[in-house]
């Protein structure tokens, strides 16, 4: 049986550098209707535990580790036994929103993370973050960017541990690569596709941020 995805949107605030901004995430939970895994735990962990119900979750897997999509991450996991999975290059953020629970497992470039039908293989796509990921389900024909990729364009790089160039080859060379049709699932906002993303890049980069 194939995987589905269900989206849950969760509000709080994001804080780096000393600013905070409210924000809209989305969670998204990927499974059948006995075991499902978290991509993004964000903000509300009694709110995600609601939406996976009495299903077994599994893991807890982090795109990057803005508090914004780590804050509920801890709470849900030690609810639920899941691991939490991050790539260890974005371990200094985590520490600023966690500094004293460490992920449960290291997210590597071409790993393969099973659950209920799913195989997400791990496209590391450092910019946004140092250790950004993306999730990518040929099966599913989806790819979850986190913030790496958006309608219309790359995520921000305007902060610590960002860096503008870096994100447009993570794009450039792991995203827009993907068939045209790979749904795009993102971190806030609504859906896109690749195939709708890639004929911009060049307008990305002469706007250069």
């Amino acid at each position: 049986m194939t995987a589905r995805i269900e989206r849950l949107v969760t509000s709080g605030q994001f804080t780096l550098d000393g600013g905070t901004w409210d924000v809209d995430n989305n969670v998204w939970i990927v499974g059948d209707d006995h075991e499902v895994i978290v991509i993004d735990a964000a903000h509300d962990a009694d709110a995600i535990a609601e939406a996976v119900g009495d299903r077994r979750l599994s893991a807890i897997v982090c795109t990057h580790a803005h508090n914004d999509h780590i804050d509920a991450a801890p709470a849900l996991a030690d609810r639920t036994g899941a691991t939490i999975w991050l790539h260890p290059d974005d371990l200094p953020l985590w520490k600023l929103t966690h500094p004293d629970r460490d992920p449960d497992a290291h997210l590597a470039d071409g790993q393969v993370i099973e659950a209920a039908g799913a195989d997400l293989t791990v496209l590391h796509t450092p910019g946004h973050a140092p250790g950004a990921v993306c999730l990518y389900d040929p099966a599913l024909g989806t790819v979850f960017t986190g913030d790496t990729l958006f309608q219309g364009g790359p995520g921000a790089t305007g902060r610590s541990y960002s860096h503008f160039p870096t994100i447009i080859d993570s794009i450039r060379d792991r995203l827009l690569t993907l068939p045209p049709e790979t749904k795009v699932l993102t971190g806030h906002g609504d859906p896109t596709t690749v195939g709708a993303e890639a004929p911009h890049l060049e307008e990305w980069i002469a706007r250069g941020h």
